[in-house]
């Protein structure tokens, strides 16, 4: 949307980056990749060159929702659709906020889910609107992106309506518009975003993955460690580096620098029990219920509803596999709580098609049990080497379903 050439380094080579990447070559954007981590983007300002196209865009839950933004007022008619379960993701309260402000978006299946008939309209017709933020950050995510292009001369003031889930997503959402050359106003949960065009600011690189350095920081809160992490650390705009202070508090030994976060199991070799508020990482929050098994007393995650809607029904999910293993698991509306039990058993974890189930239940291993992952092949969607990256940190040990944990992990 900005004009002008972006190189992105660093950049995560993975389905949900191949369909978005498809999709903007779909629309007529031009992308050069020099490398595996590097792409050349020719900014189109805002106009897309092709103004009638189909996208297909799997799983990939941002892809959808912030191209559902950018298109509305592009002038053109697209069709947006996705895999079975991309159509059982909501975003209807999306859908309705571009609609209250002009754009002209129909459900072609059934109302409040993909897929999507977006005809053409250019100018909005209202200069605020609100979005609910309590099912999705994604929904004013996209907003707040589509808006400089097509807001009025005062401004377009977005309002959150009720409460509002991943907060950090939203501060990065505003911190990479004012790389490209946008200030965003806040006051609250309200937003003014001004009319302005976007500028490249030549070269971006992109952080390490603070969701998927979960994995390995557990590991080493799990394993002994220390597990260092590069790519990601002090000053990081992700919210999900917070998970870190959660292993902290479950008593993991934490050290964090510029560019690497370090972690290694407690003195005692033991996690505790905790409860704890996951909105600020709703995705990492999936490892903290796997190291739970290893906790010496229950752990409650809360505020976790976002889970219900994301690739699976994340909250319904882990508890079933979380059984498979001994755990006793309760489970509400918006919250967790995993009861450890001394020994685990040898399981085979279904994936719901979710590439964080089958990641974080990998850890599960250091219990001193064979734990069988179906469908490896699903971490492709944001972690397509994970397997390789953690067999490169491990080292395997027999089988022994008979062992407690401590004397697994030792």
């Amino acid at each position: 949307m900005a004009g002008g050439e972006t190189v992105l380094e660093n950049l995560l080579d993975a389905d949900d980056t191949r369909v978005m990447r498809e999709a903007l070559i779909a629309l007529g954007v031009r992308l050069q990749t020099p490398a595996p981590d590097r792409l050349h983007v020719t900014g189109c300002a805002g106009k897309f060159a092709v103004d009638a196209a189909e996208l297909f865009l799997g799983n990939a839950g941002t892809a959808f929702r912030s191209l559902t933004a950018a298109l509305a007022f592009s002038g053109g008619r697209y069709v947006l659709d996705g895999v079975p379960r991309m159509r059982e993701r909501p975003i209807g309260d999306l859908v309705d906020a571009l609609n209250v402000i002009g754009a002209r978006v129909v459900y072609r299946g059934q109302p409040g889910f993909p897929p999507l008939l977006i005809e053409p309209a250019t100018h909005l017709n209202a200069d605020q609107v609100s979005v609910r933020g309590d099912v999705s950050s994604q929904f004013l995510t996209g907003l707040l992106m589509a808006a400089p292009l097509v807001a009025p001369p005062q401004g377009l003031r977005i309002a959150v309506a009720g409460p509002l889930i991943s907060r950090p997503y939203i501060d990065m959402t505003i911190a990479l518009m004012q790389r490209f050359g946008v200030a965003v106003m806040r006051e609250g949960d309200s937003f003014l975003v001004p009319r302005a065009p976007y500028r490249s600011p030549g070269r971006l690189a992109v952080e390490g993955d603070a969701s998927g350095a979960s994995y390995f920081l557990a590991l080493g809160a799990l394993a002994g460690g220390p597990v260092r992490v590069l790519g990601v650390g002090r000053g990081s705009v992700q919210g999900d580096i917070r998970f870190a202070e959660a292993l902290d508090a479950m008593g993991a030994k934490v050290a964090m620098g510029d560019g690497w976060i370090e972690a290694a199991a407690p003195a005692t070799g033991r996690l505790r029990g905790v409860e704890l508020d996951c909105n600020h990482i709703p995705d990492a929050a999936m490892t903290l219920a796997v190291a739970a098994l290893f906790a010496d007393g229950p752990t409650t995650l809360r505020n976790i509803g976002s889970w219900r809607v994301k690739e699976t029904d994340r909250i319904a999910a882990m508890a079933t596999e979380l059984r498979k293993l001994g755990a006793t698991v309760d489970e509400g509306a918006d919250w967790l709580r995993v009861h450890p039990q001394p020994v685990l058993r040898e399981a085979t974890i279904d994936t719901y098609d979710d590439h964080r189930i089958a990641m974080c239940f990998s850890l599960a291993a250091v219990g001193g049990v064979r734990i069988h992952i179906r469908d490896p092949k699903c971490v492709a969607k944001t972690f397509p080497d994970y397997f390789t990256s953690l067999d490169s940190l491990v080292e395997g040990v027999p089988a022994a379903s008979h062992l407690t944990r401590d004397q697994a992990r030792s």
